[in-house]
Order: structure tokens, then C-alpha cells, then sequence
């Protein structure tokens, strides 16, 4: 009785948001940021599920005559995928967003943390070191998926090595890559990312004893790279891997003795 006569009252209420537009201004997007929200993740290195929690943006295109567009409607769609919004559901939530907002397209975007399991290089101590992901979907007349991270590692200065008598400029660097994949392809989160971690001067773990440290910093001694050298490696590898179509690969290496950070990126459309 109460659900029919809340039903009675909004089917009564005038519908602001769907009464036209004279301005004749269509909007790019519009719609709701910054929900904070659970998602679940298949973890190929468990072989089950990485709970963790999302910055979700989410918003569609709205035609020159509406005013505007139903906010709730975005959250109706997302509570809808709740427990279980995996990274293979993605673009069918981007799809219902489009479908219910009656939007000829629609843009879905989530960050979140996520968790590697590492073991320390020399005594296989455990840790989980945390990485940034991000998915961004766009359903419109085709859809798009890219799949970004970014990857803390360190780097040793090519030039501080040589010219000094001893020691070398060390930083820590963060390697950011979105790609694209081809046609039928993709590639879990822990594929990405050993593929980009390799390209720095040495890999981070979250828990290192002294025999570890002694064998990360001599591995990033034997292996400086310039940001230049990162960003390139980085474009090797990602065009060594047929399932990417397109990339951009971006390296910032936080200077530890100078005031200001190294950058360098590159971005490609394969040829596939």
C-alpha cells in the first residue's frame, strides 16, 4: 500500500529535469562524482575475489532541448550492479546508464587502489604492494575501454653514475600506462603490471630485510635510466604485446636532489 501510494505521489510531481530547453546548448557530460563506492575484482593470484573501494564519476551526454537529466538514475544503476560490479562488468553498467538515462552516450570512470602480492627478492619475505588502477568506459555509437595504472619503482641516474667517484643520484619514479586493447584481447591488472615494472631501474616491495635492500639498490645501480629510457622501454614492450591496440606511457621521476620532477610520455595508435 505505501510502495503504490509513493508511486501515486511521483508519478504527480512535475518532472523539472525532463522539460525543454530553449537555449538550444547541448551538454558533453553531466551527472554524479566522487561516489565512493565497494567493487569486487577477479584476482588471477588467488584465484578468487580483491575487495576493494572506488572513486566513481559517472555521467552522459544531454541533448540541446532537456533541461536536464536524472541524477538518482545514476545511482539506481549503480546500486543495481552492487556486490558484484567486476572489471568484465564495466561496459554493461556504462550500457545501463545509457539505457536508462535515455542518453545517446554514456561515460563511466572508477580509480581505485589494488593490491599486488610480492615476496621480497632474496628472503621471500611476503608483502602487497598497492597500485593505482583506473577504467574508464564510453558507450556511445561503439564502445571504448581503457584500462589504466600507475607503478611505483626506482630509478638511478645514467649520468650521476658515471661522473661520480662514488654512489649514484637514486629516485623513486611512478610509471603511469593506459592502453587499449585490441579486437577479443585482454590482460589482467597483474599482467600490465609486470610489464611495466620492468621497465624501471628496479622493482619497490612493500617488505624488504637487509639482504633484500642490498640486492635491490646493487640491481638498480647495474641498471640507471634516464626518464627518457623509461618512457622508451616502456613503448617496446607495450608494442611487443598484441593484445594492446593503443597506449600512452608516462614516466615521473621524483628528484631527490633537485626541486623539481623529471617527465617524459609517449603515446601510439598500433597498427594491429
Amino acid at each position: 500500500m505505501a510502495t503504490q501510494t509513493q508511486s501515486q505521489t511521483t508519478s504527480s510531481m512535475p518532472d523539472v529535469q525532463a522539460s525543454r530547453d530553449t537555449r538550444q546548448v547541448p551538454i558533453d557530460r553531466v551527472g554524479v562524482k566522487q561516489i565512493t563506492y565497494p567493487i569486487s575484482l577477479q584476482c588471477p593470484a588467488t584465484g578468487g575475489v580483491q575487495h576493494t573501494v572506488a572513486e566513481v564519476n559517472m555521467y552522459v551526454g544531454l541533448p540541446h532541448d532537456l533541461k536536464g537529466t536524472h541524477m538518482s538514475r545514476f545511482l539506481e544503476v549503480l546500486n543495481e550492479h552492487h556486490n558484484h560490479l567486476r572489471s568484465d562488468e564495466i561496459m554493461e553498467v556504462c550500457h545501463d546508464m545509457k539505457n536508462r538515462l535515455d542518453a545517446d552516450e554514456a561515460h563511466l570512470e572508477l580509480t581505485f587502489p589494488y593490491f599486488i602480492h610480492k615476496t621480497a627478492p632474496v628472503t621471500r619475505a611476503p608483502g602487497m604492494l598497492d597500485i593505482k588502477v583506473a577504467f574508464e568506459a564510453t558507450s556511445s555509437d561503439v564502445d571504448d575501454f581503457v584500462m589504466g595504472i600507475k607503478v611505483p619503482a626506482a630509478s638511478v641516474c645514467p649520468c650521476s653514475k658515471l661522473i661520480s667517484d662514488y654512489g649514484a643520484h637514486n629516485q623513486r619514479c611512478e610509471m603511469e600506462v593506459r592502453v587499449r586493447f585490441a579486437p577479443g584481447k585482454y590482460m589482467w591488472i597483474e599482467e600490465l603490471f609486470k610489464l611495466v615494472e620492468r621497465c624501471a631501474s628496479a622493482e619497490v616491495f612493500a617488505v624488504l630485510k637487509r639482504p633484500d635492500e642490498k640486492y635491490v639498490t646493487e640491481v638498480a645501480y647495474d641498471n640507471p635510466k634516464f626518464v627518457e629510457d623509461i618512457v622508451r622501454d616502456l613503448a617496446l614492450a607495450l608494442d611487443a604485446d598484441d593484445r594492446i591496440a593503443w597506449y600512452e606511457a608516462k614516466s615521473e621521476n621524483f628528484e631527490s636532489i633537485h626541486n623539481h620532477n623529471a617527465y617524459a610520455s609517449i603515446e601510439k595508435e598500433k597498427h594491429t
